[in-house]
């Protein structure tokens, strides 16, 4: 099988060594800085921030939504709202990972929720345009589907994890002005929690998500990419040690992504995983020495790089990414010395 690495257009690079059984994701040279300073180089490809990817900081700001619906509201809903007992004070969750606040306007029926694999049966109202969710009623897969790639796709998930059914609820964003979206729970089958899953049907659930994260990278979607080998890699972490060796590549494939969404500490992070278990992984230690580089640490970065060099001397991108690095250094040390004579005249 070919394993050659792609870049961010999805093309083959024959000039980085091979790793055996790995769908080698190739970065470009460049990446965005992380100092305060003045960047002299930026990644050939950028996102957009979106403000359903901030963290939550100051709930106490979010505006106070409504007690309860307004009784045309309720009678459009159908049989879900009229199966439903109206809430008598106000009922706020707040999304562990701070991206929403979920804002409980009729409350569903009964203690179960939908799980991995629940068909749920839903109405979503409100939602931008390009958000990929049609208006109106629509059924949804837990764990499955391509409506999951998209930013509110992920949000609508955690969301629906968390209802009854029967539950309408309203998501509040931080940073988003305007109504805030509705969501409608009327229905869903039973799923199963993943800790429910035989061991092989984790790993092939892994593999198709690290397929599918290999197909969005290569059509230059990083942020899609990454958020499927973080879902395989959730379902791989919960087998037994050492596990298989399939995480090393996602986490390798991980930061690449991450690297190109302008995360380099995560980047580094992910890098150190593949590391602990394969130590001469050349592309694990040519992306963590970018990493490093991105975020100032450039005695780090180097080392890393001449490690890339001394097993593999022709590594064109190894190669360019240390002569940055050391002209970086030199700018540094001739800024540092400027300053002292300054300083002492």
């Amino acid at each position: 099988m070919d394993t050659s690495p792609i870049n961010s257009m999805g093309e083959k690079d024959s000039c980085q060594p091979q790793q055996q059984g790995e769908k080698n994701l190739e970065l470009p040279t460049q990446i965005r800085q992380h100092r305060g300073e003045s960047p002299t180089e930026i990644l050939e490809l950028k996102v957009s921030p979106d403000p359903a990817s901030q963290i939550l900081e100051n709930p106490q700001e979010i505006e106070k939504l409504p007690a309860e619906l307004e009784r045309d509201s309720a009678k459009s809903h159908g049989s879900a709202s009229a199966m439903s007992e109206p809430l008598q004070a106000s009922d706020l969750w707040y999304c562990p990972d701070g991206s929403f606040v979920k804002k409980i306007v009729v409350r569903g029926h009964g203690l179960d929720k939908p799980k991995l694999g629940s068909r749920c049966t839903v109405q979503a109202s409100g939602f931008p345009l390009g958000s990929g969710l049609p208006e109106g009623w629509t059924e949804l897969t837990v764990g499955l589907g391509p409506w999951r790639e998209e930013t509110w796709g992920e949000l609508i998930e955690k969301c629906l994890e968390s209802m009854c059914q029967g539950e309408e609820a309203e998501l509040q964003l931080p940073g988003r002005s305007g109504l805030p979206v509705r969501l409608t729970l009327a229905s869903f089958t039973q799923g199963r929690d993943s800790w429910e899953l035989e061991d092989t049907e984790k790993e092939a659930l892994a593999r198709e998500e690290r397929a599918r994260g290999t197909e969005l990278f290569r059509a230059g979607n990083p942020e899609g990419a990454a958020r499927c080998y973080a879902r395989a890699l959730r379902l791989l972490l919960t087998l037994p040690p050492p596990g298989p060796p399939e995480r090393t590549v996602l986490h390798a494939n991980l930061a690449a992504c991450q690297l190109l969404l302008g995360q380099p500490h995560l980047a580094a992070q992910s890098c150190d995983r593949v590391l602990e278990r394969e130590p001469g992984h050349i592309k694990a230690l040519y992306r963590r020495g970018v990493a490093q580089a991105a975020l100032g640490n450039l005695e780090k970065a180097m080392t890393d790089l001449k490690k890339v060099l001394a097993v593999d001397p022709k590594n064109r991108a190894a190669q360019e990414e240390l002569g940055k690095v050391i002209i970086q250094g030199k700018k540094q040390d001739a800024g540092l010395a400027q300053g002292l004579r300054k300083m002492f005249g």
